[in-house]
């Protein structure tokens, strides 16, 4: 959506005009899901995809006709033997498209406020009406809602659903889209920070893979060679210097991801002990079993609680037979989006806690792993 919302903000500039389109309600077996956007520009050019085949083209059709309209639409499509024994797309679902035409002089306060959300990380609703219950308001209504439950922009005519705002679910609970009284839902979720310790081959891969997952990456070393904008150019910030300097007064909270992936088990150490009691949702160290009992023993020496150790994800990776460089990051990133997705349902996937490995010194309770 990023990459849709710069073109649309440089179309806006050059006073081009540009139809919006997005993909608010499936049903059944379809080749994107609700959220996906595409521009479509009068050269029948475009950004963005919202699954490609016959279905993509009469999207672009109705856009470009639109365009001459200008009115927005939601338009309907079957995805039967109309839409595509050559797409493979006869699977009998159902995609419902927002169609937005944007002309030199319309007002684009609506997309303003959603590109600026978007580019802050923050985390909103997008409620766009597809059937007007009772008469209020009209079909392509659109109401943006933040994090709290507030109208934040509006785009169409001022009538709001009486059932909208209520209808909106936290953003905590973390809901894929839905469809209540008429009204489509498109949660965007708060971008989640992670923070790489380590601008190694793992490093540089795992920001990537990570980038593409729409976490914001930070990425900290003490070697410029590697901390560079060069080979992290999708980085948000890089924090070049010792790792004492640069985690000690580093922001962390209960949204940011933690992983260490450095170049030696004594700088492994030294920032697992800086990170270990910081109130981050996700600390994670890479390495053999063998290190890392190491490690947890030096720390539990040096005062570090049991259960703040127990929270750390060590060995880093879901258990995919990970060897190359590539495996290893997917593995990585895959353990951070399922944090991030679906907690509650990782502990099977999670490696045997070390700590389990380690002998219990007296005094010390030891609850299960």
């Amino acid at each position: 959506m990023r990459d849709v919302l710069q073109d649309l903000e440089a179309a806006f500039r050059n006073r081009q005009a540009v139809a919006y389109t997005a993909l608010v309600e499936t049903r059944g077996s379809t080749p994107q899901k609700p959220g996906a956007t595409m521009l479509v520009f009068p050269d029948g050019s475009q950004t963005g995809t919202l699954g490609g085949g016959c279905v993509e083209a009469e999207v672009k059709r109705r856009s470009l006709f639109l365009l001459d309209k200008g009115r927005p639409e939601i338009v309907t499509f079957h995805l039967d033997d109309n839409y595509g024994w050559d797409d493979g797309l006869i699977c009998g679902g159902r995609m419902k498209m927002l169609v937005d035409p944007l002309r030199p002089g319309d007002d684009v306060g609506y997309y303003d406020a959603l590109t600026s959300r978007v580019a802050e990380g923050k985390g909103f609703t997008e409620a766009v009406v597809l059937e007007p219950q009772s008469g209020v308001g009209a079909a392509a209504d659109r109401w943006l809602v933040d994090e709290n439950g507030t109208i934040a922009a509006h785009r169409g005519s001022d009538s709001l659903p009486s059932s909208l705002l209520a209808n909106v679910k936290p953003l905590s609970q973390r809901p894929r889209a839905y469809v209540s009284a008429g009204v489509s839902y498109l949660p965007r979720l708060h971008r989640s920070r992670l923070i790489i310790v380590g601008a190694g081959h793992v490093g540089q891969k795992v920001a990537e893979l990570a980038h593409e997952a729409d976490f914001d990456v930070w990425v900290v070393d003490d070697r410029e060679q590697y901390c560079n904008a060069e080979r992290f150019p999708f980085a948000k910030r890089l924090l070049l210097g010792t790792l004492s300097d640069s985690l000690r007064g580093l922001p962390v909270d209960e949204q940011t991801f933690c992983i260490i992936v450095t170049r030696g088990h004594h700088h492994d150490e030294e920032a697992l002990s800086l990170l270990v009691r910081k109130p981050a949702c996700f600390v994670g160290m890479i390495g053999s079993r063998r290190k890392i009992r190491l490690i947890f023993d030096d720390l539990l020496r040096d005062g570090i609680p049991r259960d703040d150790l127990r929270r750390v994800h060590a060995p880093l990776g879901l258990e995919i037979g990970s060897q190359t460089v590539p495996e290893i990051a997917v593995s990585i990133v895959a353990e951070l989006i399922a944090c991030r997705n679906v907690p509650d349902m990782l502990a099977p996937y999670r490696r045997a806690c070390v700590l389990d490995e380690l002998p219990r010194r007296a005094g010390q309770d030891e609850p299960e792993c």
